[in-house]
């Protein structure tokens, strides 16, 4: 595991704690906007990795606004 992803899992679990959807789209926004200087200068892994990030964060907003509205 890289650092990344430990801070990736922190995030999300404070995240879920909070059960915000607008938290887990901004967060998800702030992961795509970070992933663009990373392919403009070639650093693929980590620009890959931001993307998987963000469609996490934007997914686990969409199941927490579901779940909130069935109730």
């Amino acid at each position: 595991m890289k650092p990344q992803d430990i801070l990736f899992i922190l995030i999300l679990v404070f995240l879920i704690y909070k059960k915000n959807p607008k938290y887990f789209v901004f967060a998800g926004l702030f992961c795509f906007a970070l992933s663009i200087p990373f392919f403009q200068f070639w650093i693929f892994f980590t620009a890959e990795r931001l993307t998987w990030y963000a469609v996490a964060f934007i997914l686990s907003a969409i199941i927490i606004f579901i779940a909130d509205n069935k109730n």
